[in-house]
């Protein structure tokens, strides 16, 4: 008989008797190898003809199978192909086909007794392939059979190499894993296998970029991130916990424990080991890691000891510097000295002179790979002759001074543990009590600031009490958390004590006076003023509180407290003399004021003069170094509650209202109504019953305005009521004046005209007989309005144009754009303008209410260019102008302009010819009135409603009805055809 081979794994291959077989007909190939594939069974005639043409067979398929299988018979031995009534079959035997062998091997090492055995028998199957399955046969059929051989090939490569790197051949296999990783780039299992030889053979950096590569090639390739498994992989490789080879047998190891539940970090440790690698081929490497007490810095040190210890085999060392300690700071010769010992060295030999040591120690380690950790460093002097100075070692240093001294160094500065981070942390400690409780569990988290040891701590207390619940905790921390945080004699307070007592004297007052401020984050103009510092001073005592990290600087001139060290600096400053307390938050209070008026548009500042009646500031100095008061206020607006909550306890109500008084005018022209409202429903809660009926006036008249932008009209009118009513028993004649304006603009808003305008000429005729004031602008406003509302132009451009006289005398952008529309409007409504002149007013009012930083300006300009492109007939421009100024309306909560802009937009659709749409806008515009009680937006929404239904639809005449009734009850005589026409928004 004779001796026959065949080959599908790789290239098909024939041999008879040893002697290669040519097959080169393209059909004849896939005959063979679909019979080949099917050895053992009759393949059919329709099977092997759907196999040989992907598409419909020809009718004379049949005959040409019968001629392929021929001339195959006529290569191979006889007894191979044989026929059947159904189809053709061939006859091999169990070691003549590659697959077969293959696949008895794959069985083979699966069920081995040994893994050694296993390993074997998968190497013998791998050997047997050539290339890709059924290369260079193009039929449908053998593809897939080769796809499901090639996919077995791969899992037979996972599993042997799985086996090869138990039994510790990491190295050996990065070459084959770098090709089988370009082979076959999706499959995960391979990567990771890639990575933990990386890992095991001391290159940590390259097995975390591999995994970066790979995620990147999912991404692009797949759109998918890597699976669970590769992932993990990942985050065990960051946290030091995958398996790797022990140290050699002759490394000196004299690290400390390392912590067993090492959490997070994972972006400093990546980037450290990375650039730790990248740099050790060249010199030798130091890396300093700083950052506040207790934010786990040898922690991390020690971490990535144990990462890298493989690539520094001589020697692991450690020595704590005492930089921040109860003892005096290590002397440099006396590290030295510890670090020869552990490197085995007897006292009699090492040099008992300093100058002599240091040469010493560079002899003894020169030329050796050796990892060191300087811990708890106090100053670059104190480590500066440690260093190593010949490549190949590495010295990790920790402090919590900024080492400015130190050149050619990695800096990586700690922050607090990330929210996910420390929550991790806190369970990795206590289990499964905060996943039962993670509400409760935030929070303590929150307040321990993310600070790792303040979370170990607070999770020590709950790991030695098994029977509390972390809620249970939570109510032990209660208002103040550093006395909860602590075990045995570590403590959060004490940590940061030793660092206090490092600062110098003036500095150490500072970080008392820190205390005291209202807030968490200051600036160099709030610490002069709460010390009583020069600005030259006061940024000194910041830099160096920065520098051990006292403080944070987010932004550059903004400083913050952690909340722990806040809680710490408050402790300090409780144990001040009290006029000493007094004295510094007067001298803070006083710059937050005058700073805040620094913000205050010139055209309203005759009024606040007038409200204030207050004395220069304390400090003129320090508001003449203030570069920016708006950018301050932003960044100052989320905590002026807190400075009125500061001066009413300290009492001080006199800065309790005027703080917030000063504030009103820069953040209504913002939109901040949220903070107008809690500012000055603070204030009111504050000095309310003080019996100052001058500030309860102010506060009351101020916050009238944030309750009536939002809608809320009842209180805002139940507020200007009092505020009037106190202001005339005062016999404040301006600020009476004041007030009726602001009624007036109320009463507007709600459709109330004819009140309105009895309103605004109250506050005219008061203060008729004095020059024109900016104080007269906004009642101006308000009533040329509503005259242009009640279609009496005339009057309302007579008003307007006095308006117009009164904003021009201070040239500030926000009152002058908001004069520039009410214009435009008038004239273009009364026909003295048309559009072109229109959008002249409309992109000037614009550019002057963008610069003036007026939101709710910016967004009537919106609603203006809307209307004029409307007119035109550019309905696409239009709709981007309405959306645009309903965004703002909304991010504003001001209900009034939301309803007005809502209507403008339903106006616009009704006209473009979208009915749908233009019906549920008005019913927007509708609901908003209705809520806020805005007669005039009621009476026109329903007007519009009625202008989307046939005339004679029964719903339009009873809307139009209403709408007509409404607007005659607010003073607009119409009848039905204007009430459809004109007030549905035709105007």
């Amino acid at each position: 008989m004779s001796e026959r081979r065949f080959g599908l794994l790789g290239p098909l291959q024939v041999t008879v008797d040893g002697e290669p077989v040519a097959v080169t007909a393209g059909r004849d190939r896939v005959v063979l190898a679909v019979l080949l594939l099917n050895s053992g069974r009759i393949v059919g005639f329709g099977e092997l003809a759907a196999a040989v043409w992907d598409a419909e067979p020809p009718a004379t398929a049949r005959g040409q199978l019968q001629t392929c299988v021929s001339r195959l018979r006529r290569m191979l031995p006889d007894d191979v192909i044989r026929t059947d009534r159904a189809g053709y079959g061939i006859t091999i035997g169990p070691e003549d086909l590659d697959v077969h062998v293959f696949l008895r091997l794959v069985e083979a090492a699966r069920s081995a007794p040994d893994p050694e055995s296993a390993r074997v028998s998968y190497r013998q199957a791998l050997d047997l392939w050539r290339g890709p399955a059924c290369v260079e046969i193009d039929a449908a059929a053998v593809r897939q059979a080769a796809a499901m051989l090639d996919e077995a090939r791969a899992l037979a490569i996972e599993d042997a190499i799985d086996l090869e790197l138990e039994a510790g051949r990491a190295r050996e296999l990065l070459g084959e894993l770098t090709a089988q990783v370009d082979r076959f780039p999706l499959r995960e299992r391979l990567r990771g296998q890639f990575m933990l030889a990386l890992f095991r053979s001391g290159r940590q950096a390259e097995a975390l970029a591999e995994f970066r590569r790979a995620r990147d090639v999912l991404r692009d390739e797949l759109g998918i991130e890597p699976g669970r498994e590769l992932q993990e992989l990942h985050r065990d490789m960051l946290a030091g916990s995958v398996g790797r080879a022990a140290p050699g047998p002759g490394t000196i190891r004299c690290l400390p424990r390392t912590v067993s539940d090492f959490t997070g970090r994972a972006d400093q440790v990546e980037r450290l080991v990375a650039g730790i690698n990248a740099a050790s081929a060249s010199g030798p490497v130091v890396a300093v890691l700083d950052g506040m007490a207790g934010s786990g810095k040898t922690t991390l040190a020690l971490h990535l000891a144990t990462l890298l210890g493989d690539g520094f085999p001589d020697a692991h060392l450690f020595v704590d510097l005492q930089g921040h300690s109860e003892q005096d700071p290590v002397d440099p010769a006396a590290a030295m000295l510890i670090l020869l010992r552990q490197l085995g060295l007897g006292a009699d030999e090492i040099p008992a002179e300093p100058i002599e040591r240091i040469g010493f120690w560079r002899a003894q380690v020169a030329g050796r790979r050796l990892l060191m950790i300087l811990d708890n460093v106090a100053t670059s002097a104190q480590i500066a002759d440690l260093l190593p100075t010949t490549p190949g070692s590495l010295a990790l240093v920790t402090g919590r001074r900024r080492l400015a001294g130190l050149d050619g160094i990695q800096l990586e500065s700690l922050p607090v543990l990330a929210h996910d981070e420390a929550m991790a942390l806190l369970e990795r400690i206590v289990g499964d009590r905060v996943r039962a409780d993670p509400a409760a569990s935030a929070e303590v988290v929150r307040r321990c600031g993310g600070l790792p040891l303040a979370v170990r701590l607070a999770g020590a207390r709950l790991a030695h009490r098994p029977r509390w619940r972390v809620a249970d905790l939570l109510r032990r921390l209660g208002e103040s958390a550093l006395p909860e945080l602590a075990a045995e004699d570590r403590t959060v307070a004490g940590a940061f004590t030793l660092t206090y007592r490092q600062l110098r004297p003036p500095v150490q007052r500072v970080f008392r006076l820190l205390g005291v401020h209202p807030v968490a984050t200051v600036d160099d103009l709030a610490v002069a003023a709460l010390a009583g510092l020069s600005l030259d001073e006061a940024r000194d005592a910041l830099d160096e509180l920065v520098d051990v990290h006292l403080l944070e600087e987010p932004e550059r001139g903004l400083y913050r407290l952690h909340d722990l060290i806040r809680e710490y600096a408050g402790m300090l400053a409780a144990d001040l003399p009290a006029a000493d307390r007094r004295i510094a938050l007067a001298g803070v209070l006083d710059l937050q004021l005058h700073a805040l008026v620094a913000a205050v548009a010139t055209s309203h500042r005759d009024v606040l003069d007038r409200d204030l009646g207050w004395p220069r500031p304390h400090r003129p100095d320090l508001l003449a170094a203030l570069e920016d008061p708006h950018a301050r206020l932003e960044r100052e607006r989320s905590g002026l509650p807190a400075f009125v909550d500061a001066a009413a306890a300290a009492g001080y109500p006199a800065y309790a209202w005027r703080i917030p008084r000063a504030a009103w005018q820069p953040l209504y022209y913002r939109g901040y109504m949220d903070d107008i409202r809690e500012l000055h429903q603070r204030a009111m809660d504050r000095v309310g019953s003080s019996g100052d009926h001058a500030a309860v006036a102010t506060i009351a008249n101020y916050l009238a305005s944030s309750y009536a932008r939002g809608g809320e009209h009842t209180p805002a009118e139940e507020y200007l009521l009092l505020a009037i009513r106190l202001r005339e028993e005062l016999g404040e004649l301006g600020a009476v004046a004041t007030s009726y304006g602001n009624l007036g603009t109320l009463y507007q808003s709600q459709g109330r005209f004819a009140e309105a305008i009895d309103a605004i000429h109250t506050s005219l005729r008061i203060v008729a007989r004095r020059p024109m004031r900016s104080s007269s602008a906004g009642p101006l406003s308000t009533l040329s309005e509503v005259l242009g509302r009640l279609g009496r132009y005339d009057e309302a451009l007579h008003y307007a144009r006095r308006l117009l006289m009164a904003v021009t005398e201070h040239r500030e952008d926000g009152p002058l754009a908001v004069v520039l529309l009410l214009l435009q409007r008038l004239k273009y409504e009364h026909g003295l303008t048309g559009p072109d002149t229109a959008q002249r007013y409309v992109e000037l009012a614009y550019r002057l209410a963008v610069r003036g930083g007026s939101r709710s300006v910016v967004a009537d300009a919106h609603n203006d260019r809307a209307r004029l492109f409307r007119d035109t007939g550019r309905y696409v421009e239009a709709f981007t102008e309405h959306r645009r100024a309903l965004d703002i309306a909304i991010r504003l909560r001001d209900t009034r302009h939301e309803s007005e802009f809502s209507h403008e937009l339903a106006t616009t659709l009704r006209r473009a010819g979208d009915l749908a749409a233009a019906r549920e806008m008005y019913g927007r515009s509708l609901r908003l009135a209705v809520a806020g009680q805005m007669a005039y937006s009621i009476a026109r929404a329903q007007a519009g409603l009625a202008a989307c239904l046939p005339p004679d639809d029964p719903e339009a005449v009873t809307l139009r009805a209403r709408a007509g009734e409404l607007f005659r009850r607010i003073g607009i005589d119409c009848d039905p055809a204007d009430v459809e026409r004109g007030w549905s928004g035709d105007d």
